[in-house]
């Protein structure tokens, strides 16, 4: 089973129980604050990965550092995937039960590049015309690129809509070699 598989798994059955408690949000959260602190924390993120590091010896450690500290249920979904080797996965299933929960609250993940930072008033019409184009409530993350000289390329799931100079430029080029004669039509 691909990781990714294994990571939607895990968080849809964290999700649905989330769900049944009326905690999704507040999981989401705690989920994502266990993630920061692997990414803050690579040498314990590795241990926790480690096959060669006994269940028992990381259920401690585990212990030190969230129980008490966490919902439990998410201390008892830590304790679930000690058991089952998927400490490892812990940044996949957050990433999955963040899509999973924007899903389910109608967000969606925009990513816009523009040539220079727009105003927030300007990022606001952005979000609010991609929303309603959408049907769903965008959450736009800005990106500056320079390169693209105007306009801006809006990316969504895995649908890119390029409306900068430089996309225009690049069509128009491919425009004209594609009707080029050949030097045998001359």
């Amino acid at each position: 089973m691909s990781s990714s598989t294994v990571a939607n798994a895990y968080a849809r059955s964290l999700l649905d129980l989330a769900n049944g408690q009326s905690q999704a949000t507040e999981i989401g959260q705690e989920l994502s604050q266990i993630k920061e602190v692997l990414d803050a924390e690579p040498a314990f993120a590795a241990m926790l990965s480690n096959p060669a590091i006994s269940e028992a010896s990381r259920v401690s450690i585990l212990q030190r550092a969230f129980e008490g500290k966490v919902h439990p249920l998410v201390w008892n979904f830590l304790r679930v995937l000690n058991v089952k080797g998927r400490l490892g996965e812990l940044r996949a299933i957050d990433t999955a039960y963040s899509d999973m929960l924007d899903e389910q609250f109608g967000k969606v993940e925009v990513d816009v590049t523009v040539a220079q930072r727009l105003e927030d008033w300007q990022l606001e019409q952005v979000r609010q015309a991609v929303s309603s184009a959408l049907k769903r409530d965008a959450v736009v993350h800005q990106y500056v690129d320079e390169s693209i000289i105007g306009g801006l390329i809006l990316r969504v799931q895995d649908k890119l809509i390029d409306t900068s100079v430089r996309g225009q430029l690049a069509s128009i080029k491919q425009k004209m070699l594609a009707v080029r004669p050949t030097s045998a039509s001359v």
